[in-house]
């Protein structure tokens, strides 16, 4: 089941594109919805459970058939008890069976009234109620708890052909925000990407406009190489050549470089895809025009796509990943040659992953300086200090940040 990938640590997004393979596009959508929708609403589901005195084994299993009772009108109830008492049984036998059917039978004929309660951690809540105030905090969740919108990039096709043929397959859209991609309209909800024209022939990249507007910040010259460091799962490195500029994309987890050059190979990129950990990166110090470190982090920025992320940080991971980003900074600085440009990026809405990283970074490293090009993005999107900055809540597209750096001649 993909609830037990992700119980047992892997993310999101790679237990699912495992999992669910080998299912029908639309068996496959509703599986997703499912088990994303538990993630998301899991504080209120075993409340309403009481799923702390049930065995361990089951834990899950409830969660999924209280989440169609209660999220998925389009769901009967008695098909959502059914199957769920199967699942119970094949997990935990007859009795858990019975266990299962009886509770989901209850819910199932209760006041449809939800419990008060949170679906994010508490002590992010009062992290980002400090940082934002209680009205934004409030919007970021109800944007964290609804399904994410689909977004395309062009990739081998123009946006104006990505546009006609999506339109000419019947598919509504319109322009996304700030002008970064083609924005599906859920009616009901988005077709899945594989069964969009153009996804097999490489016409477009599934890439929200907060990822596409990281690129644009970037302000890589055309024709100027850019060593992207972290690179897979390889939207922003497609992006980067579309955009213009010759790229070297590296990733130090062997098993997302497949991911990596799938993304490359179909949208037809000349990419020069490697191996490597930007700490031990295969380049000579100070030799690379530019180098986009785009890091690992808390995700608190994509947590509409990613549900599992709210669960998995703790205020001590988040330190372990500040940590980790000021290591992966420093190697890609000494990397860039004089002249050259640093683009530090995230999808965090931290400040110790953000613009309190760069600010440490600046002051270890007197040679750097910020560097934003004018105009590159809109300027409500660029902070005081110059960097680049979206939020859910105010911007309606995921969270990012980026700082764009160059190093004095």
């Amino acid at each position: 089941m993909l609830l037990d990938a992700v119980r047992r640590g892997e993310p999101f997004d790679t237990a699912g594109s495992r999992a669910l393979a080998g299912l029908a596009d639309r068996d496959r959508r509703l599986a997703y919805e499912m088990a994303a929708g538990v993630l998301r609403q899991q504080r209120i589901l075993d409340q309403i459970l009481d799923s702390a005195r049930a065995d361990p084994r089951l834990r899950d299993v409830l969660r999924l058939g209280a989440y169609q009772l209660r999220f998925l009108d389009r769901v009967p109830a008695h098909a959502a008890v059914s199957t769920t008492v199967a699942l119970a049984h094949e997990r935990a036998g007859p009795r858990a069976a019975g266990y299962t059917n009886r509770l989901l039978r209850q819910i199932s004929g209760a006041p449809a009234g939800m419990p008060r309660s949170s679906t994010h951690p508490p002590w992010l809540l009062r992290r980002w109620r400090a940082q934002f105030g209680p009205g934004d905090t409030e919007r970021l969740v109800g944007w964290n708890d609804a399904a994410p919108p689909l977004t395309l990039q062009p990739a081998r096709w123009t946006l104006a052909m990505l546009r006609d043929r999506v339109s000419a397959a019947g598919v509504a859209s319109e322009p996304a925000p700030f002008g970064a991609g083609l924005r599906l309209l859920r009616r009901p909800r988005s077709p899945a990407p594989r069964s969009l024209p153009g996804y097999l022939e490489g016409g477009f990249i599934v890439q929200d406009s907060a990822a596409a507007l990281v690129c644009r910040f970037a302000a890589i010259l055309a024709g100027v190489t850019v060593y992207d460091a972290c690179a897979a799962p390889g939207g922003k490195a497609v992006t980067l050549e579309v955009l213009g500029a010759r790229v070297m994309a590296g990733d130090v987890r062997r098993d997302r470089l497949a991911r990596l050059v799938d993304t490359v190979r179909r949208a037809g990129r000349e990419i020069r895809v490697l191996a490597a950990d930007v700490r031990a990166a295969p380049f000579a110090p100070g030799r690379l025009d530019a180098v986009l470190i785009d890091a690992p982090c808390s995700a608190t920025g994509t947590m509409a796509r990613h549900p599992d992320a709210r669960w998995r940080l703790t205020p001590r991971a988040l330190a372990r990943l500040a940590e980790r980003q000021r290591t992966l900074l420093d190697a890609g600085a000494e990397l860039v040659s004089p002249g050259g440009v640093l683009v530090y990026a995230t999808c965090s809405l931290e400040p110790e992953e953000n613009v309190e990283q760069v600010h440490a970074f600046l002051d270890r490293h007197p040679v750097f300086v910020r560097a934003p090009v004018a105009g590159a993005v809109p300027s409500e999107l660029v902070t005081p200090d110059g960097d680049l900055l979206t939020l859910p809540q105010r911007d309606g597209i995921d969270g990012a940040f980026a700082a764009r750096l160059t190093r004095r001649a």
